[in-house]
């Protein structure tokens, strides 16, 4: 897979392989411009990515709708944890406006930022929550999404009651993704694998869908764990 390596081809890419019409790519354009004057104010992201936004953080959005082979994306509402400067949650409801989504962050001027954003943007179909991921009341979604966030495990301790089977969860992440996924433990019962991010070639992103936890083996790991830590204060 090529990885995209500059500010043209990333708009490019969004025109030619996602198939972006004018009006998105003017949201989208719109949505860069806003980030960099909000960036002066607060640091909603690294000052050294401003040069390439679209690269770093436009298409690192756009790619999750063009992970999956096209037609097979859940419609439904679309969830986005700890949102923070609006990747990819934001992106994601400037290209389908169609699409409910929800952002949730739990940082304050973070939320206040997004739903100026998003009302700046005239994006009707956007709820913007200030909450911590533990506090959030419990709802199902067809898409979750979070942008290294938290590690995989911790995060579907957080967020598995968001999703039911056939909820798609698109996690970009670093290079440990793959990683992630292989330390998952035993009592995930999930479909998780790992595709090369279109924007890092160190990167992945995690995608799958979660059937849920196996208690007994959660709880025969703790078990486990507990008499290996009883073993070895023994042998002190």
């Amino acid at each position: 897979m090529t990885v995209i390596a500059n500010e043209g081809e990333a708009q490019a890419w969004l025109r030619d392989v996602l198939g972006v019409d004018a009006a998105a790519m003017e949201r989208l354009a719109r949505l860069a411009t806003l980030l960099i004057e909000e960036n002066q104010r607060q640091n909603l992201v690294a000052k050294g990515t401003l040069s390439h936004v679209w690269q770093r953080h436009v298409v690192d959005s756009a790619q999750l709708l063009g992970i999956v082979p096209r037609g097979t994306m859940p419609q439904g509402a679309w969830l986005d944890l700890g949102t923070g400067a609006g990747f990819p949650g934001l992106a994601i409801a400037a290209l389908e406006p169609a699409r409910a989504v929800t952002l949730v962050d739990s940082r304050r001027l973070r939320t206040e930022w997004l739903a100026r954003a998003a009302s700046q943007l005239g994006l009707q179909n956007v709820t913007v929550v200030l909450s911590r991921v533990e506090d959030l009341p419990t709802q199902l979604y067809s898409v979750i999404s979070a942008r290294a966030f938290a590690p995989l495990d911790k995060l579907l301790h957080l967020s598995a009651r968001f999703s039911t089977p056939q909820t798609l969860w698109l996690l970009p992440k670093g290079a440990k993704a793959a990683h992630e996924v292989e330390e998952l433990p035993a009592s995930w019962n999930h479909m998780f694998h790992v595709e090369q991010s279109l924007t890092d070639p160190q990167a992945g992103v995690i995608v799958g869908t979660l059937v849920g936890q196996d208690r007994a083996k959660t709880k025969s790991s703790m078990r486990h764990t507990r008499d290996l830590g009883e073993v070895r204060g023994a042998k002190r």
